[in-house]
């Protein structure tokens, strides 16, 4: 407790007194004077990265101790810096009542002569102890009371069974949260168990790897979700499709999906804007602070002598922009009002973007662009690498940013990982935001990133702290040129979350 005390003290007064003499730089204000994101200074952004990768926080797991730590650590720069918590709030913290829900330790589905087992051929996605053979019904995807859904069946007192993923669904995060909709639609039909024929594109291997350990989830709405058995099977090779015909029984045996209660919360605080009337609209700036925990927590790979993921690079590194955006932007305000979002969750499915975004703090209506930083690392320490240039309309300002602090803009790095929907800008982009993401310096995802991404190694020692105070710099001042813009920023004609922009801001 002694060293987490000295440290975070020792935080808050660098990031409290450093003041190093202003680089030259060409962020200029309108008059000629240095803007305060010159100011940005190498020993405070190492002095926040210390503390927020220190093996005190182990790992910033989401619902942990140390996620709270590092939540209370953002809350109290803010308050330092004079931000306010957003009216109608008692304080900077937006809190989400998430839950634990441990890995099952037995599973058995039994069909004919076939006997599935967990992990092998079985995972168990929710539910409480459960032991029943009952008669199977086919709802199609589950998801509708239409023709490829429930199609008028009675299933109360039944096992439904139902085809994973969805006509739309192509990643992880929509093939998950088409499941957790069908869960609830199954429940309130009267099914006593939900079986879905899992048969998508990410790998059978890593689908068991991932939920056959603990899984932090935010409470499916709906009476009964919690605790209707679930479980997905490997349906591949289509090999269990009899299951789609109607009349016959099948045994399912599990020991459940215990729940306890996980609180977290994203950390939020206002910049007013200086424009009478450009002020309440409002500029979003987020970063996820939480990291993926100790030991099995983070993953199978990591050395007997360090088994704490410290995150250094993701995202204690998109931390540090946020804190030292904040802390410029405080200085001298923009036009625009300024929501300065450190969200939590995003390694366990993107909660706490998904929970603001359906429970937002400021209306999405007066939300008209969201910068996130987000990153795996880094691999060029000449330039910023932007995930959305291209389509969320703020190309211009992005790059002028950049240029200031003589960095350039690389766009869409890594096209074949799919990142625009793969972190927190998403969820605000579903919702009809311009959201792109402002990462460190990679062009593709080589040797170099793979060496630190989620790897115990990735500690605050091996950061090259020049380089983070130059990315600092540069999304801050690229912020201040997004809130002064005269005009919103707009989605590309014919982008896929457009349709979504236009309900919005009608």
């Amino acid at each position: 407790m002694k060293s987490l005390l000295y440290t975070f003290l020792a935080g808050v007064l660098v990031t409290n007194v450093a003041f190093a003499q202003p680089r030259k730089s060409a962020a200029k204000s309108t008059a000629g004077t240095a803007l305060p994101e010159q100011r940005i200074t190498l020993s405070e952004t190492e002095a926040h990265m210390r503390f927020l990768a220190s093996d005190e926080l182990q790992g910033r797991r989401t619902g942990s101790m140390g996620n709270m730590i590092a939540a209370r650590y953002i809350a109290e720069q803010y308050r330092m810096l004079g931000l306010k918590p957003v009216q109608g709030q008692t304080d900077f913290y937006q809190n989400i009542a998430l839950e634990r829900v441990t890995a099952a330790s037995s599973g058995v589905l039994i069909t004919g002569k076939d006997s599935l087992k967990l992990g092998k051929d079985l995972v168990v996605m929710a539910g409480g102890p459960f032991d029943k053979t009952a008669e199977v019904v086919y709802a199609g995807y589950g998801l509708t009371e239409s023709e490829d859904g429930y199609n008028g069946h009675d299933v109360k007192g039944r096992i439904v069974v139902v085809q994973g993923g969805s006509p739309e669904a192509k990643g992880a995060q929509e093939i998950f949260r088409a499941s957790n909709q069908k869960r609830k639609l199954a429940s309130d039909k009267g099914a006593i168990a939900l079986i879905e024929l899992y048969s998508e594109s990410i790998p059978w291997g890593m689908v068991g790897q991932y939920f056959n350990r603990e899984q932090i989830s935010l409470p499916v709405a709906g009476a009964g979700t919690s605790t209707l058995a679930h479980a997905w099977i490997n349906n591949k090779d289509n090999q269990f499709k009899r299951l789609k015909e109607a009349g016959q029984t099948i045994t399912l045996r599990t020991s459940g999906r215990p729940k306890v209660a996980a609180p977290s919360m994203n950390v939020a605080g206002v910049i007013e804007g200086t424009d009478p009337k450009l002020k309440d609209e409002y500029v979003i700036l987020s970063a996820h602070f939480d990291h993926v925990g100790v030991g099995k927590q983070g993953g199978p790979n990591y050395p007997a002598t360090d088994s704490i993921f410290n995150g250094a690079r993701d995202n204690a590194f998109g931390t540090v922009g946020l804190l030292t955006a904040a802390k410029a932007l405080s200085q001298q305000r923009p036009k625009r009002s300024v929501l300065v979002l450190a969200l939590t969750g995003e390694e366990v499915g993107l909660l706490g973007s998904r929970y603001y975004a359906e429970n937002p703090l400021i209306p999405l209506k007066q939300t008209i662009f969201d910068l996130n930083i987000d990153g795996a690392g880094y691999n060029d320490t000449t330039i910023v690498s932007v995930i959305g240039l291209e389509r969320t309309g703020a190309k211009a300002e992005i790059e002028a940013g950049a240029k200031a602090f003589g960095l350039s803009v690389f766009a869409e790095p890594a096209p074949e990982q799919g990142l625009f929907d793969r972190s927190d800008n998403v969820s605000f982009a579903a919702k009809g935001v311009p959201a792109p993401t402002f990462s460190a310096g990679f062009k593709a995802f080589d040797e170099a990133i793979g060496k630190y991404y989620h790897q115990a190694i990735d500690n605050p020692e091996s950061i090259d702290f020049s380089y983070l105070t130059k990315f600092c710099q540069a999304f801050a001042h690229t912020a201040r040129l997004i809130a002064d813009r005269p005009t919103r920023p707009m989605w590309s004609a014919g982008d896929k979350y457009e349709a979504a922009a236009k309900e919005l801001y009608k």
